[in-house]
């Protein structure tokens, strides 16, 4: 059995969020995505891109609310210099008038989900997890080589993170994933993950997870295994049997 965690670490600083998760099986390699299906998870991205500006009330990336409340939410715990919230950074590109563009299918309907929601997703590949994925505050020195990049870059103490047997998944909660985890043309199961720390919003986060399901079911062919919301009274699910 392999499971999700929330840690103790994290709900100390974290009491009221919840995190929105999606396990999805059986998807569709990109190459084996239908041309109509393509064209349509582009339409998605694209509208997303638009539909993002209703969150945008400031010219002024942090004073949106969506921003503001992950600033403060980033000032809890130790991160990398500059570190930012995805939302801010999908948000700031909009904001500047340089639209989210395609990446794989995968990664391009959780990134639409995002921007029309202003609330941070991600996406992993199940295959390459060992152990449990575990998201709590670091002791540091976890290995660590962001997506993109060719050298391992360890975690710090004190840094809050998702993380497996063999290291760092996505480094400052939601800042950067890594490159053993992500997300691929190939990649055949994902964990989907839609976080909230704004309880306000619970609505919208329960709204975006059934969304974000059911676009990988009638796009990438997917099976959604489990689609649930994890909180302080619900620490932790199954993620494969």
């Amino acid at each position: 059995m392999q499971k999700f965690i929330a840690e103790e670490s994290f709900w100390e600083l974290f009491p009221e969020a919840a995190i929105g998760v999606v396990v999805a099986t059986g998807m569709k390699p990109t190459g084996e995505v239908p041309f109509e299906d393509s064209a349509a998870i582009a339409k998605l991205l694209a509208e997303a891109n638009t539909q993002a500006d209703r969150h945008l009330t400031s010219n002024t990336i942090s004073q949106n609310e969506a921003v503001r409340v992950w600033r403060e939410a980033y000032q809890r715990f130790k991160t990398k210099k500059g570190a930012r919230c995805s939302i801010e950074n999908l948000l700031k590109r909009v904001l500047k008038g340089n639209p989210v563009g395609s990446i794989t299918p995968s990664v391009d309907i959780y990134n639409a989900v995002s921007l029309k929601y202003a609330l941070p997703v991600g996406g992993e590949d199940i295959d390459s997890f060992e152990g449990d994925l575990r998201l709590g505050i670091t002791e540091g020195g976890d290995a660590f080589c962001a997506l993109g990049e060719d050298e391992n870059d360890p975690t710090l103490a004190g840094e809050l993170c998702y993380r497996d047997d063999a290291g760092a998944v996505c480094r400052c909660w939601n800042w950067r994933d890594g490159r053993r985890t992500a997300l691929s043309d190939d990649s055949k199961s994902a964990f989907l993950v839609i976080e909230c720390v704004d309880p306000t919003r619970l609505g919208d986060l329960d709204a975006a997870l059934r969304e974000l399901a059911q676009l990988v079911e009638r796009f990438l062919g997917a099976s959604v295994e489990t689609r649930a919301i994890v909180d302080r009274a619900h620490p932790d699910l199954v993620i494969v049997p």
